[in-house]
């Protein structure tokens, strides 16, 4: 009989990424769930701990301590096994993976002990009930988590309401979505546990379901409309010989998952199905598509460790393998190879520290703090790296190449099936635009090839709401703005940026023959003053000087100008290059200050000079643009301004890349029926004044703020609800623009479309600035929540410069101050060298070897 195999998707990290889940065996859930950290966390949480450093007596401190703690903990998703790349999204979750069960949240701790009853009862009783209770379990503050499998053609939704019903406990419509999290609490808290709790479902039983779903029009996992899934499934289904094809191997070796069951292994080639670093080894060490390491990574390992000068020592002792993979890492061999990798090469070189917690949060720490693809390496890791890679090419290993053969073989024809290889992009896809759109974005991409047309669709707005002239909109939180709107387009080398420019020409059109008029005659009166002598009298500038449309390489004093001319007219520019913006810069970095500016409502801005023929103006910054850049620029040209608005406050859009080798993008016509089907939207805008009250659009920024807060409560990322905040005042102001330009009439279409814009807004802004601004909170809150330590009593009783190094690095000090600390340790008699010392006076080579002479870990003090 086929053992019965258990999966789940679980992120077993504290503090963990919100968004990121790794499909696992239970034997990692029950690692987790089994060890001392979380045990102490969940006793702090409930009280029963004090928490270090909060005042036991201060409430308020004690609630907040606990709920950070809460939101630390490790976490796992109930109704799904696989999400697409790993990525915790309701799109991401894997419809093959359907686990058909479910958790009932008690959220009262008056029913807790009642629920806990009545469960067993139902699992005993005649009804739908019968058999169904899975799993009962305390939750991090006592309450309670009941397990389910779901009636067979019930959908979660129907099931929790009936089960709610049953038990006697209010129903909560939270608990429904597809990509819900449950924090995972300590092994004492866990009540019963059925051994179908997790476990993959006989195929028959999974056919039978999925069919009861597809009778009603659903898809295999019950959910929206199911003919693409049908197709998928009897695809699956269609042959014993298709079901033989697509098994993997289980963790213990034994016959694993077919593929008509609920988890598929053919996952991404990112994903942590297959090669997931905490799942038990294959047997060997395959390439990255298996379970184990990579050959050329096992060997770039060795080759760091000696470079850290740990060659031919343990370095899997205990004491000092904490600092000894410390070493290695700092060494070089996080710049070679990505954290999921790294954690399969320690799971052979370093077994047994690979199965403490502290090794896993040591890797995932550093990762987060150091890990950045944007520095070179150094010709030393550049060096080694090369090593590696020549080494691992003469390995001649016949029963690796087998193994290789045998796992793309069996990848390649799942994926087939399945239809989810990775397509070698770990972010998953942008939104997709709606079919149907308002009808002035549908006039306004008309003539754009379809590759390009989300971007177009969000470089349109700013032009447009150039227009707007004393324009006001009551946002939400009842502040009034008006229409200022700024969008970033970041796409590679030759993607196609371009293609905003035709639409903005044509919407930019009546502006440019008024500026046109207005610059005559500032060039004629500029001619005249230069024709007059010095002491000669000299005509003021032109009255009604309205020039809309700036130079990209405007100066901070002609921006001012300008501004105070336009009489409350928007500016606008658009920019080929982002770094043209360089030219308001001024004395500091005030191209920084204008973007966040000209999004504030009621902002001053100016400057004083003591020069009669200066510019002294103060004035309030109306200023929309366009500009484009590659995404490694933009990346670059924000780096220094992360968390200091300009990101927020922008409109982000990109062009995906295209596959190699494909048609050039063909762009429609852009003539006289387009100019005058535009015509009326634009005279709406020009003639519109004063406060506009838009009820469809501030009753939709209510509900995406709501959606927003959703997410940013189940995700817990604290990046994505501060870029949340703005993306919905731009998304507002987009909706009242598309509002006016449609004759103050609004479109059902405008809804699905304003959504879809912010949601693309915020998936840019998170994939490309998403880490980096995380990164950079990480560090601010770190760097202040620890004092001065001991470096001398953290380190082994022997260790090596190398190791020294790591423990600077990761207590923020610099490399440099290695050596003179050596020295100050060897001349205060703290340590004396142990051997290999190079001999030369101011030198302290990475291989010396030292042994402390006091504040070591056995207590004794030894005398030089």
């Amino acid at each position: 009989m086929t053992e019965t195999q258990h999966v789940i998707a679980l992120n077993p990290y504290r503090k963990g990424n919100k968004g990121k889940v790794f499909s696992n065996s239970m034997a990692v859930y029950d690692k987790v769930i089994a060890s001392p950290e979380i045990k102490k966390m969940i006793q702090q949480i409930r009280g029963e701990l004090p928490i270090p450093k909060v005042n036991a007596n201060d409430e308020e401190a004690v609630k907040k301590a606990q709920d950070r703690l809460k939101s630390e903990l490790p976490f796992f998703c109930p109704h799904y096994g696989i999400f697409k790349n790993n990525v915790r999204r309701q799109e991401n979750a894997q419809p093959e993976s359907f686990m058909f069960q479910t958790i009932i949240d008690v959220d009262d701790r008056e029913y807790v002990d009642k629920a806990i009853e009545k469960a067993r009862e139902l699992n005993c009783s005649d009804s739908i009930w019968n058999g169904s209770l899975l799993h009962l379990c305390y939750s991090a503050r006592k309450k309670l988590h009941i397990g389910i499998r779901l009636p067979v053609g019930m959908t979660i939704e129907e099931t929790q309401k009936a089960y709610c019903e049953a038990l006697g406990v209010p129903y909560d419509e939270s608990c429904i979505t597809p990509e819900r999290m449950i924090y995972l609490t300590d092994k004492d808290s866990e009540i019963y546990r059925s051994k179908m709790w997790c476990a993959v479902l006989s195929e028959k039983e999974i056919l039978m379901r999925r069919q009861a779903y597809l009778d009603r029009g659903l898809t295999v996992d019950g959910r929206g409309d199911g003919k693409v899934n049908s197709l998928q499934f009897k695809v699956n289904s269609n042959s014993n010989d298709n079901v033989e094809n697509n098994r993997l191997s289980g963790n213990d070796g034994n016959p694993a998952v077919s593929a008509g069951s609920a988890v598929q292994p053919a996952q991404s080639g990112n994903s942590h199905g297959a090669d997931a670093p905490h799942i038990g080894d294959s047997g060997g060490n395959q390439n990255a598509g298996g379970l184990g390491a990579r050959e050329k990574n096992l060997i770039a390992f060795d080759l760091f460790t000696q470079a850290a000068g740990l060659g031919g020592m343990e370095i899997d002792t205990v004491g000092s393998r904490h600092s000894s993979l410390l070493a290695i890492m700092s060494a070089g061999a996080s710049r070679v190879m990505e954290e999921e990798e790294l954690m399969k090469v320690v799971r052979v070189k370093m077994p047994s520290y690979y199965q403490e917690n502290d090794c896993h949060q040591l890797i995932h720490d550093f990762y987060a703090k150091y890990a950045d693809n944007t520095k070179p390496m150094s010709r030393e890791v550049m060096r080694v790296n090369a090593l590696a890679e020549q080494k691992a090419n003469e390995v001649k290993s016949e029963e690796r190449r087998v193994n290789n053969s045998n796992a793309v073989t069996n990848y390649a024809v799942q994926g087939s099936n399945l239809k989810v290889q990775s397509t070698g992009e770990d972010y998953p896809d942008p939104p997709e635009m709606p079919k149907k759109l308002p009808k002035l974005v549908e006039l306004l991409i008309s003539r754009t090839p379809e590759i390009y047309k989300p971007a177009v669709a969000h470089a349109i707005f700013p032009p447009l709401a150039t227009h707007l002239w004393k324009t006001r909109f009551r946002y939400i939180d009842n502040v009034e703005h008006e229409a200022r709107l700024m969008t970033l387009l970041l796409a590679g080398t030759g993607a196609g940026k371009s293609s905003v420019n035709r639409p903005i020409d044509f919407i930019m059109e009546d502006i440019r023959l008024r500026d046109a008029e207005n610059l005559k005659r500032e060039k004629a009166w500029k001619d005249e003053m230069l024709r007059k002598g010095a002491n000669k009298d000299k005509r003021k500038r032109p009255e009604n000087l309205i020039i809309q449309e700036i130079d990209a390489d405007m100066t901070n004093p002609a921006f001012v100008m300008r501004t105070a001319e336009a009489q409350e007219h928007f500016l606008y520019t658009s920019l080929n290059e982002l770094d043209q913006f360089d030219a308001l810069k001024g004395s500091g970095s005030q191209q920084f200050r204008i973007m966040c500016l000209a999004a504030d409502p009621g902002n001053k801005y100016g400057q004083t000079r003591v020069g009669t023929m200066s510019v002294t103006e103060r004035v309030t910054i109306r200023f929309n643009w366009n500009a484009s850049t590659t995404i490694q620029k933009g990346q670059r040209y924000f780096s220094k301004v992360l968390t200091d608005g300009p990101i927020s406050r922008i409109n982000f859009c990109t062009i995906p890349e295209r596959e190699i080798g494909e048609d050039m993008p063909v762009y429609g016509t852009y003539d006289e029926s387009y100019r005058e089907a535009l015509r009326p939207y634009i005279e709406n805008l020009n003639k519109v004044t004063g406060l506009i009250e838009c009820k469809e659009a501030f009753q939709l920024a209510l509900k995406l703020k709501d959606e927003n807060a959703e997410f940013a409560r189940l995700s817990q990322d604290r990046t994505f609800e501060n870029l949340s905040f703005r993306a919905n005042v731009i998304a507002y102001l987009k909706a009242c623009v598309l509002y006016v330009a449609n004759g103050c009439k609004w479109e059902p279409e405008i809804d699905e479309f304003i959504r879809w814009s912010e949601q693309y807004d915020l998936y840019c802004k998170m994939r490309f600035f998403g880490d980096m601004i995380a990164k950079e909170n990480y560090t601010a809150e770190r760097s202040s929540k620890r004092g001065p330590q001991n470096l001398l009593q953290i380190l082994p009783d022997s260790f090596t410069a190398a190791q020294l190094l790591a423990i600077r690095l990761e207590h923020g000090l610099d490399a440099k101050g290695t050596n003179m600390m050596i020295r100050q340790w060897l001349h205060r008699n703290y340590i004396r060298r142990a051997y290999q010392y190079t001999g030369k006076r101011d030198s302290c080579d990475s291989c010396d070897s030292f042994e402390k002479l006091k504040y070591r870990h056995d207590g004794m003090v030894i005398k030089s």
